[in-house]
């Protein structure tokens, strides 16, 4: 089970994550999680380049490291990245210790101040750790293209009836979630774009102190 938007009182209890970033502006920040890999990401990259979208994509480091041409690409057409660990980890069903070195890993390559756990899954340790040395981005808009169970239709609509101004919006950049994200991603855009939607990547700058961001490397 997975909720669409994240509600107020669960986002009020982490304040230290990032949820939404608050704006007046008519801007959406998609994300990408779980690449990169050949198989989607380049025309992930393309559907981006046509409505002159940014995106941030959260990279699982062995990802990087099997494809690192296809993370050059990501960073060569302006986006960001950010870190989701090396190996897709659960912090609920791993080890503090274990969690935070397949992190640092990941970092190493990524090299960002930003991050998101997979499945959104961290232990309180976990959470007192990361957020000293990182920016944790959460989202307040799930597509749903990961799940078997969710229709094209309402992959989109999961997407267009939660959306509004700031809001962190999730996709993959998977196999697993290829169908319903390649059916849906062209129509958010050109619904949004329609709309009066901007499309921006999450970045250090949008987070006071900038200064306090810092990299595990």
């Amino acid at each position: 089970m997975y909720l669409t938007r994240t509600p107020n009182f669960i986002q009020n209890l982490f304040p230290n994550f990032t949820w939404r970033v608050p704006t007046d502006k008519k801007v959406a920040y998609l994300t990408f999680d779980d690449g990169p890999i050949p198989e989607i990401t380049p025309w992930v990259l393309d559907q981006l380049d046509l409505f002159d979208a940014k995106a941030t994509f959260f990279c699982v480091g062995e990802n990087i490291s099997k494809h690192p041409d296809v993370f050059d690409m990501v960073l060569e057409r302006g986006h960001q990245v950010g870190n989701h660990t090396y190996n897709h980890l659960s912090g609920w069903s791993s080890d503090n210790l274990d969690y935070y070195h397949n992190v640092r890993k990941c970092a190493q390559l990524v090299k960002s101040p930003l991050f998101r756990p997979p499945y959104g899954r961290l232990k309180p340790h976990q959470v007192q750790f990361l957020q000293r040395h990182y920016q944790i981005i959460m989202w307040d808009v799930l597509s749903g293209d990961f799940d078997p169970g969710t229709t094209l239709e309402q992959c989109y609509e999961n997407v267009m009836s939660k959306v509004r101004n700031g809001s962190i919006i999730v996709f993959h950049d998977s196999i697993k979630a290829k169908e319903k994200m390649q059916y849906t991603l062209p129509l958010v855009l050109e619904e949004l774009s329609s709309r009066g939607y901007t499309f921006e990547s999450i970045h250090a700058d949008l987070f006071e102190p900038a200064d306090a961001l810092r990299k595990i490397a």
